[in-house]
């Protein structure tokens, strides 16, 4: 078994297989501000608060400089021992007027860091940066002697060493890559709108495990935070196969029995259809199950949303107030497609949620118009829910029958069931329309039914079977004008309390035309 030396940062650990395996010597890479300053202090300070002795080496900065940092962070640099050029040079006896590090010869640098090396007996080391020693040898196979030395010592005190190097000083070389025993790239990436995104890959790791490709993270007050990519394999459980009703009648039945445990559902329609208040009777409904659910706004706030339920007979106050339900806002160009998987991950394993919306998939795409290969970070996101039983609920722009408004956004070959809204004019009046494309996991009504908001809740009426064409927007009536007229059936629909509700006003008409 491998020893290693925790980062300090769950995520990293994660990455790493937990953490640095010990005693070798790591290169960490990046342009300046990505935060490799702050991955080295928590590496540091996580093991002096294990009592292990610590020793941070910067050239490029001064010690006032460093401890601004960790101050910005809210650490206290006081157990660890800290070489800065104001060191080197009492050490060397060099003039203080002066403070680049090409003033000071290579040699004087290392036999100063050596000999502190020897007092303190690090178990950890950074050294920061070794882009300013690069300056200094001038000559490459000088530095990578130099190189070679350093990490030769480190090694015999069993130490484990991470050297910091700004990647605009590379030039494409690889100086050092080929001795370290692993190699960290931090990246980031300006968006048009919005802030950077940030992510990390570790290139190698020799010997050891590790969590390939690219992670997400955020540089926060008390350090950084590291999203690992997500991987549906690894979590895996039973669950039970109960669906979950919507406690409308008529809906459930054109569903085949509600939405099915462990499946995702595209509640697709242009805006103002209802998509969003759907999904919430479905999230009112698992709380009553004493369920939890989450809904991640993208395009309301918790406020606009609470509002809008209220209006429409769906009480969400005391589900939000019990924690049954969750409303995050979600605010546009702050998110990373690591970070919200990582939330919810967290929603899932940790706090049980059983119903996940993500209102909308368009507003998701929209916060992240930057990040590529969304709809493969999407896939393995729904596998990852759909393993764990959780029931998700996706809802998104359309245009016509099953056009989606933006190409990216494209999930319903995802989607285990796709239930499609829609406006359609009859008899001078706009009305709108529900059905079901697919269902995978169970039979499902073929039917159109009407569907409406109202104040006193949803009402979803008996099959349309009057009109062709509902589903295009031109419906043509095709029955009996006066049948209609003088029409005794009025189906009886549910509202959210479950009480019965008025019926539903029957689609009249006086002509027999297209619309």
């Amino acid at each position: 078994m491998i020893d290693r030396c925790s980062t300090g940062i769950s995520g990293l650990d994660q990455i790493l297989d937990g953490g640095f395996p010990q005693g070798n010597f790591y290169l960490v890479q990046g342009t300046p501000g990505v935060g490799k300053t702050t991955l080295g202090l928590q590496f540091l300070l996580t093991g002096a608060r294990m009592g292990e002795r610590a020793l941070y080496v910067t050239l490029s900065e001064t010690r006032k400089e460093l401890q601004a940092v960790a101050t910005s962070h809210g650490w206290d640099l006081e157990k660890l021992s800290i070489i800065d050029l104001a060191f080197i040079k009492r050490q060397t006896g060099k003039s203080q007027t002066s403070f680049e590090a090409s003033h000071i010869g290579t040699i004087e640098v290392v036999k100063a860091l050596l000999d502190e090396a020897d007092r303190v007996r690090p178990i950890r080391v950074v050294f920061d940066s070794v882009s300013e020693l690069r300056l200094m040898c001038a000559d490459p196979l000088r530095y990578r002697k130099q190189m070679l030395e350093l990490k030769d010592v480190f090694a015999a005190k069993g130490a484990t060493t991470l050297f910091l190097e700004d990647e605009t000083e590379v030039g494409g070389q690889l100086h050092v890559e080929g001795i370290a025993h692993g190699v960290v790239v931090m990246e980031k990436n300006a968006s048009d709108f919005g802030n950077e995104h940030r992510r990390l890959k570790v290139a190698k790791l020799r010997g050891s495990g590790f969590r390939a490709g690219y992670h997400n993270y955020l540089i926060d007050v008390g350090g950084l935070r590291v999203f690992p990519r997500l991987v549906a394999s690894e979590h895996r459980k039973d669950f039970p196969s109960d669906p979950l009703l919507s406690g409308i009648p008529e809906l459930d039945q054109l569903l085949g029995g509600g939405l099915d445990r462990g499946t995702s559902s595209l509640f697709s329609g242009p805006t103002g259809t209802g998509k969003s208040t759907l999904a919430l009777r479905f999230a009112l409904q698992a709380a009553q199950q004493n369920e939890k659910a989450v809904l991640y706004s993208f395009e309301e706030s918790v406020r606009t949303t609470v509002a809008r339920a209220t209006a429409m007979n769906l009480d969400i106050t005391k589900a939000l107030e019990s924690g049954r339900v969750i409303i995050r806002q979600i605010d546009p160009g702050e998110l990373s497609p690591g970070e919200f998987a990582h939330d919810i991950r967290t929603a899932v394993l940790e706090n049980e949620t059983r119903l996940v919306i993500i209102d909308s998939l368009s507003g998701y795409l929209n916060a992240m118009p930057d990040e590529k290969f969304l709809a493969v970070q999407m896939h393995e996101l729904l596998m990852f829910l759909g393993q764990q039983g959780v029931i998700t609920i996706l809802t998104v722009a359309q245009h016509g029958v099953v056009e989606i408004s933006d190409s990216k956004a494209d999930v319903s070959y995802l989607a285990d069931s796709v239930i499609v809204l829609r406006y359609f004019e009859a008899m001078g009046r706009v009305k709108k329309a529900i059905s079901v494309i697919k269902k995978r996991s169970s039979q499902h009504e073929d039917t159109i039914r009407e569907f409406k908001l109202e104040a006193d809740g949803i009402r979803v009426g008996e099959p349309i079977t009057e009109f062709q064409g509902v589903l295009t927007g031109s419906p043509i009536f095709l029955g009996n004008p006066e049948k209609i007229l003088k029409a005794s059936r009025k189906p009886k629909v549910a509202a959210s309390n479950g009480e019965e509700l008025a019926p539903i006003r029957e689609l009249q008409s006086g002509t027999n035309a297209r619309r």
